[in-house]
């Protein structure tokens, strides 16, 4: 493990707490350290690998275009450009409400902010809302991305705490009261902003009645419904995007992590053509968003994704893999596990924390990440054997006991 030298300091800026190991290869579900030692990685880059490391298809298409072009800035247009967003809305398109379009961009929180731009400006040009009083009503528990504005209607302390001032006009109800987000529109709300299952706070599933009666809240008051989709789209759910399971079709599905294949950071806001159309030449752009190499990634990953194998081999093996981990809470070994497709949240039993059970994992050979202190969330590539998997599960029992 490689580690800084004694006596010194590292120079990077410690916003991370990382597990102590250093990795150097990796392979489909596999990593490697700077020893030698393999691990099973069930983080999965928090589902930007969802086609696990190297996939051979998607370093392919990286390989090819490196050699033939990687940036033109949105100044020019490139060969791959409308193929990639044509490709992106026929995945996509069915799944969001009225003819879609397509915004290419880089990470996942420069999509957020996209669909906020979008949401407001079209809340402004055409519902006409007055001027600078646009609201936005969001979810407690979300995330979606560390930038000013986002952060601004975090509800995690140490996301939020000591960036202020503030970005104005968000509304926090609590995450699944349907009634509560009802009280919180009115006449200035442009759009509800929310993701169909929160990640990053352990894989929390809403009430089965939840999001459809957001949907069916945002089509009467005249207000957008985003899905944040960075995390849980893109087969993860044993679906292309996680609102199919409940039949609801979002006007903006912001997407991202494993659109970039686990290769290279790209995302896009899909949705609405005459909301995502109010963005007009100057009000919004990006240097490397849409650039070739981009481009020829996400091509490759749409081709995967194209056919269904992945979302139907990520339901099957999620209902193998639940039946195990809902064993655990039987046995008394996890206090709760939530689990939809290859995603999972599992509640430990205090005194153990989650850093620790990641810690002991870690030891085991297998990479877990922690959040909100007493919970871990796992998110396998949804390319991994059966054999793997199980693997993965007999090495988390171990920990457990």
């Amino acid at each position: 493990m490689t580690l800084a030298p004694v006596g010194t300091a590292s120079v990077l800026a410690p916003n991370y707490h990382p597990l102590p190991v250093t990795l150097v290869d990796g392979l489909g579900s596999w990593v490697t350290d700077d020893e030698g030692r393999r691990y099973l990685d069930l983080l999965s880059g928090y589902s930007a690998l969802n086609f696990g490391h190297r996939h051979p298809v998607l370093t392919a298409a990286a390989h090819a275009q490196i050699d033939k072009l990687t940036l033109t800035s949105r100044a020019f247009d490139h060969e791959l450009l409308e193929p990639f967003a044509a490709r992106l809305a026929a995945l996509v398109g069915p799944l969001v409400a009225g003819p879609p379009m397509v915004l290419p961009m880089n990470t996942g929180a420069e999509a957020v902010e996209t669909a906020i731009k979008a949401a407001r400006k079209w809340g402004y040009d055409v519902k006409g809302v007055p001027a600078d009083r646009a609201t936005i009503v969001v979810a407690d528990g979300n995330f979606h991305g560390r930038t000013t504005t986002i952060v601004s209607f975090s509800t995690d302390p140490d996301a939020r705490r000591g960036f202020g001032p503030y970005t104005p006009g968000f509304r926090v109800v609590p995450y699944g009261d349907a009634q509560a987000l009802a009280d919180a529109v009115d006449e200035t709300t442009v759009a509800v902003l929310l993701e169909p299952i929160q990640g990053e706070q352990g894989v929390v599933i809403p009430p089965e009645s939840y999001l459809p009666a957001v949907r069916a809240l945002c089509t009467e008051r005249d207000v957008l419904l985003i899905a944040d989709e960075i995390q849980s789209g893109l087969g993860r759910t044993g679906t292309t995007l996680a609102s199919e399971l409940w039949g609801v079709r979002p006007d903006l599905v912001t997407l991202g992590k494993a659109l970039g294949g686990g290769v290279l950071p790209v995302s896009a806001v899909v949705g609405r053509a005459d909301v995502l159309g109010v963005l007009t030449p100057g009000t919004h752009g990006s240097t490397f968003g849409g650039n070739p190499l981009a481009c020829a990634v996400g091509l490759a990953v749409i081709g995967l994704l194209e056919t269904g194998e992945l979302q139907a081999r990520a339901t099957t093996l999620g209902l193998h893999w639940g039946a195990r981990l809902d064993a655990l809470v039987d046995k008394g070994l996890l206090t709760s596990s939530r689990r939809v497709g290859l995603w999972a949240g599992l509640d430990v039993r205090p005194p153990v924390t989650g850093r620790q059970l990641c810690e002991r994992l870690l030891a085991r050979g297998v990479l877990a990440k922690d959040t909100h202190g007493s919970t871990i969330r796992l998110a396998p590539p949804l390319t991994i054997t059966v054999e793997d998997l199980d693997l993965a599960t007999d090495r988390l029992t171990d920990a457990l006991r």
